[in-house]
C-alpha cells in the first residue's frame, strides 16, 4: 500500500497496462515528450516508446477514429482528450461508430477502446475547459461511462477499463488530480459498483467524481448536528448500480443525489426515477437534486458560485431531514 496523487495513481495504472499487455497503447494531444497538460502521463514515452505512448496531431475526431480501426485490429488503444470541452469533435466517432461496432458485429468484433476525459471545474479555466459532459455517453447505448473520486479507483479502475472488450469513457475529476490517497493493488469492487464511502441511517446521499469529497464533508457537519447521512460514490454512470443506492434508500428513507453537471436530464434525474420506481414506499420525502445550472459554464470569476459545493449540499440534506 503507497500513499500518491490521483494523477499519479492513473499514470501508473497506465504503466501496469503497458507493461502487460502489448497491444495496449495510448493516443493523444503532448501525451508523449510533454507527459499531457496535467502530467498524467509523464516518463510514459521515454519508458514505452513513441510507437505505444503517440504524439497525434490536433484532432480529436482523428484520435477516435484511429482508436476504432486499431481495435478492429486487435489493439487496446487509450485515448486522452485534454479537457472536457475538447471532446465534442469527437462525439460523431464516438456515437456512430466507436459505440456500435460490438453490437453491429453481435459481438464478433470486441471495441476494447478507453477515452480518458479529464471533467469538472474548479481549476479556473477559460471557456470549453471546465465541462461535465457524462449525461451525453451516459445515454449513448454501447457505452460504459466511469468516473473515479481517490487514488485507489484511479488505479484499479483504469486497469478495469483498459481490460474491457468494450468502449469506455473514463472521467477523470481534474480539480482531484493532486488529492492524495492509499493505493492497493488489488480491486476490492468491480468496474460498475457503487462504493458506499460512509455508513448512515437517516439519508441517502449519493455523489461521484469531483463531489464525492464535499459529500464526505457534509456528512461530517450534518453529524455534528446530530445527524447520520450514507454516502456513495457512484463510481459507474453507465450501467449504474441502482441495487446499491436501492438498499440504502431502503434503511435510510430520504435520497439526495449531487452532481456538477446541469440538472435537467442529468445523472440526478435518472437516479430519481428508479428509486421512486423500486422505492417509493420506503421514502419518507421526495428525491433531491443538487447539481449544476442550467446555463452554460461560466466564466472562471463565477464559477464558485455556479458549482454545488458544501453549503447546496447540507441545504439540501436540511430541507429533506425536515419534510
Amino acid at each position: 500500500m503507497t500513499t500518491t496523487t490521483l494523477a499519479r495513481a492513473i499514470n501508473d495504472g497506465l504503466r501496469h497496462a503497458l507493461s502487460n499487455d502489448p497491444s495496449v497503447l495510448l493516443l493523444g494531444e503532448d501525451i508523449g515528450r510533454l507527459g499531457g497538460v496535467f502530467r498524467v502521463t509523464d516518463g510514459l514515452r521515454a519508458d514505452f516508446g513513441a510507437d505505444r505512448v503517440v504524439d497525434t496531431p490536433l484532432g480529436e475526431a482523428g484520435i477516435v477514429g484511429t482508436a476504432v480501426g486499431l481495435a478492429m485490429r486487435g489493439y487496446r488503444p487509450v485515448c486522452e482528450i485534454q479537457f472536457d470541452g475538447f471532446v465534442y469533435p469527437a462525439v460523431n466517432q464516438i456515437i456512430t461508430q466507436l459505440a456500435k461496432y460490438r453490437h453491429r458485429s453481435d459481438g464478433r468484433i470486441a471495441m476494447p477502446v478507453v477515452i480518458r476525459i479529464p471533467y469538472g471545474g474548479g481549476i479556473g479555466s477559460i471557456e470549453h475547459h471546465s465541462e461535465s459532459p457524462e449525461a451525453y455517453f451516459a445515454h449513448t447505448p454501447g457505452l460504459k461511462v466511469v468516473t473515479c473520486a481517490t487514488p485507489d479507483d484511479a488505479f484499479t479502475m483504469i486497469g478495469q477499463a483498459i481490460s474491457s472488450d468494450d468502449p469506455v469513457i473514463f472521467l477523470e475529476p481534474k480539480r482531484r488530480y493532486w488529492s492524495k490517497g492509499e493505493v492497493t493493488d488489488a480491486p476490492s469492487l468491480g468496474l460498475h459498483q457503487a462504493r458506499t464511502v460512509r455508513d448512515g441511517s437517516d439519508l441517502t446521499l449519493v455523489a461521484y467524481g469531483p463531489l464525492v469529497t464535499p459529500a464526505l464533508e457534509v456528512a461530517r457537519v450534518a453529524e455534528e448536528e446530530g445527524h447520520s447521512v450514507e454516502v456513495i460514490d457512484l463510481r459507474s454512470l453507465a450501467p449504474l448500480d441502482t441495487a446499491t443506492v436501492i438498499a440504502s434508500v431502503l434503511r435510510t428513507g430520504r435520497l439526495v443525489v449531487a452532481h456538477e453537471a446541469s440538472r435537467t436530464h442529468g445523472i440526478g434525474a435518472e437516479i430519481a426515477a428508479r428509486v421512486q420506481e423500486e422505492a417509493f414506499y420506503a421514502l419518507e420525502a421526495p428525491v433531491l437534486r443538487v447539481t449544476g445550472y442550467d446555463t452554460p459554464y461560466p466564466p472562471s470569476r463565477l464559477e464558485e458560485e455556479w458549482l454545488p459545493g458544501v453549503e447546496r449540499m447540507l441545504a439540501a440534506v436540511d430541507r429533506s431531514l425536515a419534510h
